[in-house]
């Protein structure tokens, strides 16, 4: 009897630690969190009040893109733009939406032919997102978020 107390005493005393409760670091969970965190996922993608309506994510992203494809075309077909030669570019915007709905131009993709053709085709692109409608911003986790994305814009003069 006495070696089964001595054995159950050994026990107690060593295995203290297992009852010990382990605080957690709010810190550790946030940075554990944000690991798994997909920053390039967003749960809604920025929108106009006209793309209210759809509720499918993918729909209601091409619906965003149209939106905005159509308001930049709109405004260079009214620019009446004169070449000397025929462009047939696509022009790559890097566009930035930010967490209240604010739009910026990140960078533009421009052909050398198409830059000599139309010198001001820069500010002509960045004039016509002056005037698009309120852009609400894309959400994550019921949080507004900023988002980048790259619009696509033909551009065909002949």
């Amino acid at each position: 009897m006495n070696r089964i107390a001595c054995l159950f005493l050994i026990i107690l005393f060593t295995s203290c630690d297992y009852f010990e409760k382990q605080k957690v670091d709010s810190e550790d969970l946030l940075e554990e969190e944000l690991q798994t965190f997909n920053w390039n996922d967003v749960d809604t993608y920025p929108t106009f009040s006209s793309c209210d309506s759809i509720t499918a994510k993918e729909e209601s992203r091409a619906c965003f893109q149209n939106t905005l494809l159509s308001h930049v075309n709109q405004y260079l077909a009214d620019q009446n733009i004169v070449v000397s030669d025929d462009v047939n570019d696509t022009i790559r915007l890097k566009l930035v939406i930010d967490n209240k709905g604010l739009l910026e131009v990140d960078s533009m993709v421009i052909k050398p032919e198409t830059q000599f053709q139309i010198p001001e085709i820069d500010s002509l692109l960045r004039q016509s997102l002056k005037d698009i409608p309120k852009i609400f911003p894309a959400i994550k986790r019921g949080q507004q978020v900023t988002t980048a994305f790259e619009l696509p814009v033909i551009v065909k003069i002949e």
